[in-house]
């Protein structure tokens, strides 16, 4: 075999090499948070491979004290928040965790006055 392709098949070895471990590194990770807005009862989760896996998690966890939950937030690869107020609650997700915390404030006092956070998750590198 000639040094050129010996040469090539190592580059292409190194490549394939480099290209699975860049993918292996920022694989997608999943969470979610569940709520019952009845009793204001939580369930979470974070660092899944699918979206579907975190809600049903998130969801299995509320539902040990409640009811009526739903998937309040999902998000990926960043933070989601839930924030609740005697009137109404509200979600959302951001890059870092103060970031979803303050989006769901805002989205909380859309509904009600007197929001605060009841929970927060990141997932991911967050």
């Amino acid at each position: 075999m000639s040094n050129w392709k010996r040469n090539a098949k190592a580059a292409i070895s190194a490549m394939a090499f480099l290209g699975v471990s860049a993918t292996m590194a920022y694989a997608d990770s999943f969470g979610a948070i569940s709520l019952s807005p009845a009793t204001g009862a939580t369930g979470w989760s974070h660092d899944y491979s699918t979206r579907w896996e975190a809600e049903e998690v998130a969801q299995s966890h509320c539902y040990r004290n409640a009811g009526d939950c739903r998937v309040a937030i999902w998000f990926k690869n960043g933070c989601g928040a839930v924030a609740r107020g005697p009137d109404g609650w509200g979600a959302n997700w951001a890059a870092g965790s103060r970031r979803a915390q303050r989006a769901a404030l805002a989205s909380c006092a859309n509904h009600s006055d007197s929001c605060r956070i009841i929970r927060w998750q990141c997932s991911g590198a967050n």
